[in-house]
């Protein structure tokens, strides 16, 4: 406890797995609340108990993204109603952050007017992970944790002790994250270019730099349909890899593409537990090893809140 102002930690409703790894590290239990619907699909989350004077976090990540961010806005105004000392959003996977920008005329920047929502709600603070470009956390007017996958993924990797590794970028816009996890592993970098013909379609790729008889990790911050990345390690695999596998923090998995990786020529798809995984056990889920964030947050919350540097858990 910090001063007069206990800690509480919630969770809307599809991120609580994860929201429940968290207290269990912090040795707390997760705060109650509840939800009451409505037959036509409105929706209105309550707390259980008094958050009045607490330092309140709620974790929420926004997939599917209309009703979670709009449940977490309500869940954010109503401890707000309730007098709590403040609220922070703990979102590990921040939605909407493929709309960072103006691509073409006349769209909206999505990541923004989400920042805004956040902010008129009454948030003061956000923990995110790994967000789609870094340059979002200058859309918000209060403090933003960043924390980044590469904590979980790099000593995953390098306990598995990969011979001839080399590290893949997706894309172009993906080669820095990439360049950090060569840096620490040692391994040269590999970048894929590719066109699209539309959204979430994918054209053509190709990769530059040594591929032949080389084991090839790709690394990326989400996968959503797979049509890329499965496509890459094809690829990848033609020009002579030896094998190809992919961390992905944020797995989104729309569509199809439970079916895409498991048919694809990956050996391995390594995530994130901050989107759950589908329970539909028609899904194939061989391929995949999920990786659990919980330490990682838990230990930012338990940072933030007693108003100690957080900056020690960005290095190795």
């Amino acid at each position: 406890m910090h001063g007069n102002h206990p800690i509480k930690v919630f969770a809307c409703e599809k991120s609580k797995p994860l929201a429940e790894k968290i207290v269990k590290v912090l040795n707390l239990e997760l705060g109650k609340s509840d939800i009451l619907h409505f037959s036509d699909g409105e929706f209105q989350p309550a707390y259980i108990e008094s958050v009045r004077g607490c330092t309140v976090f709620i974790v929420q990540s926004t997939i599917p993204p209309t009703d979670n961010i709009m449940e977490l806005l309500l869940m954010i105004d109503a401890a707000r109603r309730a007098s709590a000392h403040k609220v922070i959003a703990v979102m590990p996977y921040f939605g909407w952050a493929r709309q960072d920008r103006k691509d073409r005329p006349r769209v909206s920047i999505g990541a923004k007017l989400v920042a805004n929502l956040l902010a008129a709600a009454g948030c003061d603070r956000i923990m995110t992970c790994d967000l789609h470009a870094d340059q979002i956390q200058g859309f918000f007017d209060f403090p933003v944790d960043h924390l980044y996958g590469r904590k979980v993924f790099i000593p995953y990797l390098r306990k598995a002790k990969i011979d001839d590794l080399s590290i893949a970028a997706p894309d172009m816009g993906g080669a820095k994250r990439a360049n950090i996890y060569a840096r620490y592993l040692n391994a040269p970098v590999i970048i894929c270019h590719k066109t699209r013909a539309r959204a979430n379609v994918v054209n053509s790729i190709t990769a530059i730099g040594e591929v032949k008889d080389r084991n090839i990790v790709i690394i990326d911050d989400m996968i959503d349909t797979a049509g890329t990345l499965c496509k890459a390690a094809d690829v990848l695999k033609e020009m002579g890899a030896k094998s190809v596998r992919a961390c992905c923090t944020h797995p989104v998995l729309s569509g199809d593409a439970y079916e895409r990786i498991d048919k694809s020529a990956l050996t391995e798809l390594i995530v994130t537990d901050t989107i759950p995984l589908t329970t539909d056990p028609s899904k194939p889920k061989e391929k995949i090893k999920v990786l659990s964030v919980a330490d990682m947050f838990a230990t930012i919350i338990d940072r933030v809140y007693n108003l100690e540097p957080i900056s020690a858990e960005f290095d190795f």
